[in-house]
């Protein structure tokens, strides 16, 4: 168990890459390294996959990327609704990148969802966004006249929802994520060959993808309720 302790600290140990001269010094952590590494990956992979479009007579390439835009968009469109429309890009963006983070342990990487202050940073995106698009589809007056609802009564505990939201989003990301590391901690202990292996492909795959899933559906979900 120390043996797991130590590792499990080791992990939760977000190293600084470098300090930037700038204001007394501003340290850039390794999280924030391999966000831009993430960031960078996809932007290039947009300007080398959309590169020559044509309407007709299409590429083999230009028919896979389509397929996967559309695939993508289709199913964050599920989740929030036609209404939610001009929130799809986003939420993809969102699904994305949690989804590249959490995969790129594969890579020899810590995950960016392993540092808590990115999890923090994505759930109080995603509730501003929340509470944006509800002020923003009706308007102050009934924004705030929705935390009297069902009865006056209530609204304390409406107003602390828009807290524990945020705080429900990143404790289930970054618990997750931890979760399965503990679990595979332990598969190391007791099965130190080759099960380890297919269990972190699926904990670094299925489940990474699967985490980031949740994360938008339940983004979706709040927003849906916020613009309905």
């Amino acid at each position: 168990m120390e043996s797991i302790a130590k590792s499990l600290m080791e992990e939760l140990e977000c190293e600084t890459v470098f300090t930037i001269p700038l204001f007394g010094g501003i340290d850039i952590a390794e999280s924030v390294v391999v966000t831009w590494i993430i960031m960078a990956v996809v932007v290039i992979a947009s300007i080398i996959l959309t590169r020559d479009l044509k309407v007709d007579h299409i590429s083999k390439r230009q028919a896979a990327v389509e397929m996967v835009v559309t695939k993508l968009t289709g199913i964050v469109e599920e989740m929030i609704g036609p209404e939610g429309k001009a929130y799809v890009p986003y939420l993809t963006t969102v699904l994305i990148y949690i989804g590249l983070s959490n995969i790129i342990g594969l890579f020899g990487m810590k995950a960016p969802t392993k540092d808590l202050n990115v999890t923090i940073a994505l759930s109080v995106m995603s509730i501003v966004l929340v509470e944006g698009a509800g002020i923003y589809h009706h308007g102050v007056k009934k924004w705030l006249h929705k935390f009297t609802e069902p009865i006056a009564v209530v609204t304390p505990i409406n107003i602390l929802e828009v807290f524990t939201r945020p705080l429900s989003l990143c404790m289930r990301l970054f618990g997750n994520v931890l979760g399965a590391f503990v679990i595979m901690e332990l598969i190391k202990q007791l099965l130190p060959f080759f099960l380890p292996a297919v269990f972190s492909l699926y904990f670094d795959l299925f489940d990474g993808l699967l985490q980031a899933y949740v994360f938008v559906f339940l983004t979706s979900l709040y927003l849906r309720e916020a613009i309905e």
